[in-house]
């Protein structure tokens, strides 16, 4: 079967539909109508999100529009509160493996887009992808997300092959133990075969909610150009039994403002549609250059740094218990910035590059990758600086290897109890790092902020398993978790 017409009877399931749930119109509206808001309703909307109760398109667009200097205050640091009662002074370290740069889809931001010359093309072997992971594995990487181009060599079985591979590769006391994925939409036969080989988060972003601009940005003839092929990838995930999905938009491709509401437009739809799971986490990139691809140097809806301060800690105020990722795109003072209102995940010591992790300790291979990284440090830098700013790294993955997954995860999450599994797991997981990676002086900032969240767990029996837990890592045994 022709590779682009592989899924032609799934897209004529969403050919028929007359609508999908982003209204284009509405959302304006709703943002002209909030324009200007008042310090009075700003503070009505931040009464609500202090309860961690979801907000509604409505009230997303008043804080949107704020333009107040004394109420933008007052949303950090509210953004700031949340962040910490729901998920702790904890920040979840993962990196990206990127299997494949081959792509049949043309989206002209896009370094990996099929005209693109300048690449050089590279899908990795199952033996590349092992070593790969052993050099992950040494640095100190517990969790990962595989990401693949859409071409024919990458299907669902390789996809697969490639998630086994991972799991089974150890080096020393290592391992993955989570590889979430990063590949295009799916049919729902195919998640379920995902599902099979235990992967984590099932990843697609939507890249523009903006139908228009969605259009422009993925020519006709491309899988990528049916926007609701894509759009409801993770309807489809959810169907198959796969409980923990991930949204989000390359910010750049058209007005930040409305795709911001279009990811909570898009985290409402699931949640009524799945008995309140929405995502998992939420993902917002800023585009960045690319060799070869013109239009990514110069976008026309570039987010400024205050803009994307302001996004991230409108969105934790928006969906308080839910994840959200600031990925190595960024510069670390950006991450710096952004971090406190309302970052739960980062990458680091990530190589963008295919083969990356073999052919470089940095991320210098510009005519193997989809964009430019920001932030470029190490690992072992990122969780030293980490533990000397007073957060927690965390290298934990014992929710998905519980179950604590789908519904019951949002239900934890929800409730603000998911920090009683977190902290101390996140704890156990930095005293791994400690003792079989990090530098000297990364030890030396690690073991004081252990000792600081110790006394900080309320349970006197949570503390008393944690010591515990902590003595038999540093006699030898690994992977301790509640």
């Amino acid at each position: 079967m022709d590779f682009l017409n592989k899924y032609q009877k799934d897209f004529e399931e969403y050919d028929r539909m007359e609508k999908d749930f982003i209204d284009d119109e509405r959302i304006w509206e709703q943002l002209n109508r909030a324009a200007n808001p008042s310090k009075a309703q700003v503070r009505r909307v931040l009464v609500k999100a202090e309860k961690k109760i979801r907000l509604e398109p409505e009230e997303m667009a008043i804080l949107i529009q704020n333009q107040d200097p004394e109420t933008i205050a007052e949303m950090y640091a509210l953004a700031n509160q949340l962040k910490r009662e729901v998920y702790g002074d904890r920040i979840v370290f993962f990196a990206p493996l990127y299997i494949s740069n081959k792509c049949a889809n043309n989206c002209r931001y896009c370094g990996f887009r099929r005209e693109n010359k300048m690449i050089e093309r590279r899908t990795l072997t199952m033996d590349e992808i092992a070593n790969e992971v052993r050099i992950m594995i040494n640095e100190g990487q517990k969790r990962t997300v595989l990401v693949y181009g859409e071409s024919p060599e990458t299907g669902i079985d390789f996809i697969c092959d490639s998630v086994r591979q991972v799991y089974r590769t150890k080096s020393g006391r290592g391992e993955i133990r989570r590889a979430n994925i990063n590949c295009a939409p799916l049919s729902r036969e195919e998640l379920a075969k995902l599902k099979e080989v235990g992967i984590g988060t099932f990843q697609v972003f939507q890249e523009t909610y903006h139908h228009p601009t969605y259009r422009q940005m993925h020519p006709a003839g491309t899988i990528k150009s049916h926007y609701r092929w894509r759009l409801y990838a993770q309807d489809r995930a959810l169907d198959a039994g796969l409980d923990d999905v991930a949204i989000g938009v390359l910010f750049g491709l058209y007005d930040w403002r409305f795709e911001l509401m279009g990811l909570l437009y898009h985290t409402i739809h699931l949640e009524e549609k799945y008995n309140g799971v929405g995502p998992h986490t939420i993902s917002f990139p800023r585009i960045e250059p690319a060799l070869g691809t013109p239009y990514a140097s110069n976008p026309k809806y570039a987010v400024s740094d205050g803009d994307f301060k302001k996004l991230v800690a409108i969105l934790r105020l928006s969906v308080p218990y839910t994840g959200l990722i600031c990925t190595a795109r960024e510069r670390p003072e950006v991450r710096r910035e952004v971090i406190p209102v309302g970052v739960s995940q980062i990458d680091a010591g990530s190589r963008i590059g295919v083969g990356g992790y073999r052919e470089t300790t940095g991320n210098m291979l510009p005519d193997k990758e989809q964009f430019q990284l920001g932030d470029t440090r190490s690992l072992d830098d990122v969780v030293c600086e980490t533990c000397t700013m007073g957060s927690l790294p965390s290298f934990c993955t014992a929710c998905y290897r519980a179950g604590r997954t789908g519904e019951h995860f949002m239900e934890v999450a929800k409730s603000s109890f998911v920090h009683n599994f977190c902290l101390p797991n996140a704890i156990l997981t930095l005293k791994e790092y400690l003792l079989d990676y990090a530098t000297e002086r990364t030890k030396e900032a690690g073991e004081k902020i252990i000792v600081s969240y110790i006394e900080r767990l309320d349970d006197e029996k949570t503390k008393n398993f944690v010591r515990q837990a902590l003595r038999r890592l540093e006699q030898g045994e690994r992977d301790l978790r509640l």
